[in-house]
């Protein structure tokens, strides 16, 4: 690989969406083969892409609104010259039918306002996090012992059920959560512990006008953030881990709720 440029962040993203071309493609391939646990990564985030363009596929299917038609755009140009916004409403609009990448940052988002739901939920999540992991008196409101009635509570000020999800083969037990503020609405946090004293965090809360988006990732002073919106709820799963220990978590967490959504849809 001499005189070629180092592989980085951006070429394995566009490897995971299939994006490179083929001399690049088969020189990555080289590349994981020497790297085991990168290559086991890469293969996790290719099963998950194909699984999210999946639940995703609906939105390429649908029409693009009149508004956002490009015959539609020009008329309105000629009435009104400032038709800049528009014209990007649409190019945003054309690109939902392609699945976005992402590696290092943001995976695929099917629209840029779930994209900054997101973002605002991990904020939140993250500031929540850094105040209530280093108490240790009173990391929770109600502790581990009681998590049918945590989970009961939470879920009827959310206003949406939740589940604590179960992390022990991942090293992390459920020592409680508590209610937040999100806004004039209520946030969850629940809180885990492994054996060597480390915290993670589960944050949800009602909202999000995107029925599904993948995966968002983002690192702020050490602290690792997964994010995504599923079935009417925004979730951020954070820690101070880096990004492959965190990722079989959000995933596990993620499969949890589907099973529990599931479940609810196959009694209703």
């Amino acid at each position: 690989m001499t005189g070629e440029r180092p592989i980085g962040e951006d070429d394995l993203q566009a490897f995971v969406d299939g994006r490179l071309p083929s001399a690049r493609f088969e020189a990555i391939k080289v590349y994981l083969a020497d790297q085991p646990s990168l290559a086991e990564q890469v293969e996790r985030e290719i099963e998950l892409r194909d699984a999210l363009r999946a639940r995703l596929a609906f939105k390429a299917q649908e029409p693009v609104p009149s508004r956002l038609r490009v015959a539609n755009i020009l008329a309105s140009r000629r009435r009104a010259p400032m038709v800049r916004p528009a014209v990007a409403a649409a190019i945003a609009w054309l690109a939902i039918g392609g699945v976005l990448g992402g590696f290092g940052g943001v995976w695929w988002a099917s629209a840029s306002r779930g994209q900054d739901e997101m973002a605002n939920a991990a904020g939140t999540a993250i500031a929540a996090h850094r105040i209530y992991v280093s108490e240790r008196l009173h990391p929770v409101e109600v502790a581990a012992d009681q998590e049918a009635h945590l989970v009961q509570w939470l879920s009827r000020r959310v206003g949406k059920p939740l589940v604590a999800p179960n992390l022990n083969p991942q090293g992390y037990r459920l020592i409680g959560g508590r209610l937040l503020p999100a806004g004039n609405e209520a946030a969850a946090l629940f809180m885990y512990e492994n054996a060597a004293g480390g915290r993670l965090t589960l944050y949800t809360r009602s909202g999000g006008s995107e029925p599904h988006t993948a995966f968002r990732f983002e690192t702020q002073d050490g602290v690792s953030a997964f994010s995504w919106i599923d079935n009417g709820l925004s979730y951020v799963v954070t820690a101070k881990v880096d990004r492959g220990e965190l990722l079989p978590i959000a995933e596990t967490i993620y499969k949890q709720f589907e099973a529990t959504n599931d479940a609810a849809k196959s009694r209703s």
